[in-house]
């Protein structure tokens, strides 16, 4: 399967429309002859297009270079990933590599044809003083036509993408073709080939306190759906913003559980504790593998006595290959969409009726309990104290989280605590990380002597961490003082 990053910008011309001269625009020297080709591609969703609701498009072209099946995620005016694969013997429905990638987004469900749109293509290339190709831009004649409810549309578009050139060369053309009248259009041909029946659907959070926390909710909801074709693929990053937003999602179904019916909210989150633990065996590995490597490079070679990078290595390689594969059956078995099934009907669904005090009260009550766990953590000391700072960064991730929700109407007095608190929580996640590391060095060292090796750099990887365990307390409490401090905390009695 081919996977290639895509940005590109959209633009609509009225009938008569010509494309203005483009030299000149971000260090554009030549526009090459148009080459022209016919397209014609069917468009696939379920048949409540949850596909194109969550920035999804799926089809199967004809014509072109890339002829086969292409699936294109991520949002029109953004960089874009699109898989893409050669046609299949049969091409009756999708081939199964972009059925695993499409899970999240379709729910499970199956996918038939949803559009058909035929476009006559005259595509040229934008080129720079050495000949390379900075863009190309297509002009697209369009007929679509909804295979569902039979509804025909024509258009004029222009399609301007990147190839070896930046966002500044996409503003100047956007800028250029503006001046000849193009108007850039924020959906893809697809959506405006269905245009009709996702007007049906109204994905916009309601008025009111409670607002607020549904559209947050939502947002954690489509990240998931966002980020699973590229975590389904071990993409680190993609890995790491999935888990987060379920992270997000089972704090803010736990500080505005009133909101919702209590046996379902709660329900879901047990399963969302289920994902996050199968996502974070992967992150966890990946995340320790980066900190453990880095440690031992760290080291001055005389001190790495042993075969100590190699060992490192294997472990994380085969534990990290084990828990990719348990992600993958994870995600491909029948649990993960009924949990996003049952996610869009609460997140979708009724909420009770409440007011902006009952929403901060809420939020006061998150921050204070993790003020006060981690006042009981920083008496506790040792392995329990450990343990009970790590409880205490949870909490400090929830209250944020929690913040998050109010940021966009408070403003900068909310990003402002939001900060203080993220300072803390990430400190007491570098002591974790150190608490973490000690033992998984343990283990190593462990392995090794009964093994025969040299055990040495181990106890140094150990006693460094320990070291390091000891500057982070200090820290903490600085950090904590300072996201206590009134003026950062009165906007929430408001």
């Amino acid at each position: 399967m081919a996977t290639v990053v895509e940005r590109e910008r959209k633009f609509s011309g009225d009938d008569g429309f010509r494309l203005p001269d483009l030299t000149g625009c971000g260090g554009v020297v030549t526009v090459s002859d148009a080459t022209a080709s016919d397209l014609d591609a069917v468009y696939w969703d379920t048949d409540d297009l949850r596909l194109l609701r969550s920035g999804h498009a799926l089809r199967r072209r004809t014509g072109g270079h890339d002829a086969g099946w292409h699936l294109k995620v991520g949002a029109v005016g953004g960089a874009r990933v699109e898989h893409q694969l050669p046609p299949g013997a049969t091409d009756a429905g999708p081939p199964p590599e972009l059925a695993a990638l499409i899970r999240a987004a379709s729910r499970g469900r199956p996918v038939t044809p949803a559009a058909r749109i035929v476009n006559s293509r005259r595509e040229r290339r934008l080129l720079d003083a050495d000949g390379r190709v900075l863009a190309e831009v297509a002009e697209d004649d369009v007929r679509s036509e909804d295979l569902v409810d039979g509804v025909a549309r024509t258009w004029h578009e222009i399609e301007v993408e990147l190839v070896d050139g930046d966002e500044a060369l996409l503003d100047a053309v956007a800028a250029r073709l503006a001046d000849a009248g193009a108007r850039e259009v924020p959906v893809s041909k697809s959506q405006r080939a269905v245009a009709g029946r996702l007007a049906g659907f109204d994905d916009t959070p309601p008025a009111g306190p409670a607002g607020p926390v549904i559209g947050y909710a939502r947002a954690q909801r489509d990240a998931i759906v966002g980020n699973h074709a590229a975590a389904y693929q071990g993409d680190e990053d993609a890995v790491h913003d999935m888990r987060v937003a379920v992270r997000r999602l089972r704090a803010t179904l736990r500080t505005f559980r009133g909101l919702w019916d209590r046996r379902e909210s709660e329900a879901l989150r047990t399963e969302l504790r289920w994902l996050g633990g199968e996502l974070g065996r992967v992150r966890d590995l990946q995340v320790m593998a980066a900190r453990l490597d880095a440690a031992v490079h760290d080291l001055p070679a005389e001190l790495v006595l042993g075969p100590v990078p190699a060992r490192v290595g294997e472990r994380f390689t085969a534990g990290l290959a084990e828990a990719t594969t348990a992600l993958r059956a994870a995600l491909d078995g029948d649990r993960y969409p009924d949990l996003l099934i049952r996610l869009d009907r609460l997140v979708d669904g009724p909420t009770g009726v409440v007011d902006r005090r009952w929403v901060n009260r809420r939020i006061r009550r998150a921050v204070r309990r993790a003020d006060d766990r981690l006042d009981a953590a920083l008496a506790t000391g040792g392995p329990t104290g450990d343990v009970a700072l790590h409880e205490a960064r949870k909490k400090y991730k929830a209250a944020r989280y929690a913040i998050e929700v109010r940021e966009p109407s408070a403003g900068r007095p909310a990003a402002r605590l939001v900060k203080r608190l993220k300072a803390v929580q990430d400190l007491l996640g570098t002591h974790q990380d150190s608490v973490v590391t000690r033992e998984v060095v343990r283990t190593q060292a462990l392995q090794a002597y009964a093994e025969g090796e040299n055990t040495f750099t181990y106890g140094l990887l150990h006693a460094r961490q320990a070291e390091a365990a000891g500057h982070d307390l200090p820290a903490v409490l600085r950090a904590r003082d300072r996201a206590r401090r009134r003026k950062v905390r009165r906007w929430l009695r408001r």
